[in-house]
């Protein structure tokens, strides 16, 4: 069995660090995986997909948290059923009530059914117990589902803070957007810059260019001159 160690950031002002740590402090002999500025969506993370190439039954990838894995709600529990079913192992280290190991020991603690000597009655116990086990299946797996659910309420709480922070703004009257005509200030550029990298999905981040736009308070053109200044650099 080999054991891999997954953590990615999705903005430059995060450090990844933390979750080398964490993974490291309990599995030493974990190799590592790191991934920066990355979306909330699987598709796209390439040291991920290459990882899930290598990956065999009996193997084990261990995540800091779920949120590591994904943010996506859907695709996430997807692919932990589907890391599961091939017998990969995953570890949650935040969230180790959704571990692969345990979701497996609900699947296989079955209840047997007692035995009356009544046919019966016999029938009656029979499907009564497998209704619970159906049930305490079912319960297992929306744990995880709700696990990923979470992760994924983050990202779409933080877009509604966004869209809050620009209609205040307006209703504030401060201005959202290059006013027509008006010199810009190179001084602000950087800090527009880093704010790009920090937001911007094509850096990793969660907000599209209109919302960076709005969010930044710059010009259209000045915007997308940063953004290709900024994949030259």
């Amino acid at each position: 069995m080999k054991v891999y160690g997954y953590c990615r950031i999705s903005r430059k002002q995060q450090n990844i660090e933390r979750q080398v740590r964490n993974i490291k402090a309990a599995y030493p002999e974990a190799v590592v995986v790191s991934e920066a500025y990355t979306g909330t969506r699987i598709d796209g993370r390439k040291e991920f997909e290459k990882l899930l190439k290598v990956v065999k039954s009996g193997d084990c990838i261990v995540f800091d948290s779920v949120s590591r894995m994904s943010r996506n709600a859907d695709e996430g529990f997807r692919l932990y059923q589907s890391l599961f079913q091939q017998g990969i192992e995953l570890v949650f280290l935040k969230e180790p009530h959704i571990n692969t190991a345990t979701y497996r020991e609900a699947a296989e603690k079955q209840i047997s059914a007692i035995q009356t000597g009544d046919d019966a009655t016999d029938e009656l116990l029979a499907a009564i117990t497998a209704g619970i086990n159906k049930y305490m299946l079912r319960l297992s797996a929306k744990q995880i589902q709700l696990a990923f659910e979470q992760a994924q309420k983050e990202v779409d709480d933080l877009h509604q803070r966004t869209r809050e922070g620009i209609a205040t703004a307006k209703l504030a009257g401060k201005q959202i957007g290059g006013v027509p005509g008006k010199k810009l200030n190179i001084k602000k550029a950087e800090p527009a810059k880093q704010l790009i990298l920090k937001h911007s999905k094509d850096f990793g981040g969660t907000l599209s260019d209109g919302e960076c736009m709005k969010l930044i308070g710059i010009a259209r053109n000045t915007y997308y001159r940063y953004k290709a200044q900024l994949r030259s650099e």
